[in-house]
């Protein structure tokens, strides 16, 4: 079975810059572990960076949120120093979800990273839905929410959706 390891924004403004919190600076370790264990099986990884550009501000989720973040080319737009595995396929998306996972084909996929709240459960719901055989896991403790509450709210969520929480 194809196993495939997503790893969902892990940059820096996401960490410890402009959006961070504690909880995202002590996944790190925990991320950084999935990443090497996958690498090591020679199993599938790929890295999501939300993608905005100069004029974040006047886009909707600019109106909705108006921290400036994750602006292609910057330090905080890049993936935190010491996870991305040369090699892995890196999708930049300029939204929540990625619309295009049709293109893949996954079996068993493994999803970590920021925000669970956010982007973890909007790619993990795209994805069950998508490929509704595939058994789609998230791993609580290698992601963090914007805050813990929005964090285990959204936890509950995707299983509610027959997304496996492990």
């Amino acid at each position: 079975m194809k196993k495939t390891l997503l790893v969902i924004d892990m940059q820096n403004d996401f960490i410890d810059m402009a959006l961070g919190t504690k909880e995202a600076v002590e996944i790190v370790p925990y991320v950084k572990e999935r990443i090497e264990e996958y690498r090591k099986n020679g199993d599938e990884i790929i890295f999501t960076r939300d993608t905005h550009f100069e004029d974040y501000l006047q886009t909707t989720e600019g109106k909705h949120l108006p921290v400036e973040h994750c602006i292609k080319g910057t330090k905080g737009w890049e993936i935190a120093d010491g996870l991305y595995v040369e090699g892995c396929k890196i999708i930049d998306k300029p939204n929540f979800g990625w619309p295009h996972w049709e293109n893949e084909h996954f079996e068993e996929v493994e999803i970590v990273g920021l925000c669970t709240d956010i982007c973890v459960v909007s790619n993990s719901l795209i994805i069950k839905a998508t490929f509704p055989d595939a058994c789609v896991k998230v791993n609580k403790k290698c992601c963090a929410g914007v805050t813990v509450e929005s964090h285990e709210a959204a936890l509950k969520t995707m299983e509610m959706c027959q997304v496996e929480i492990i």
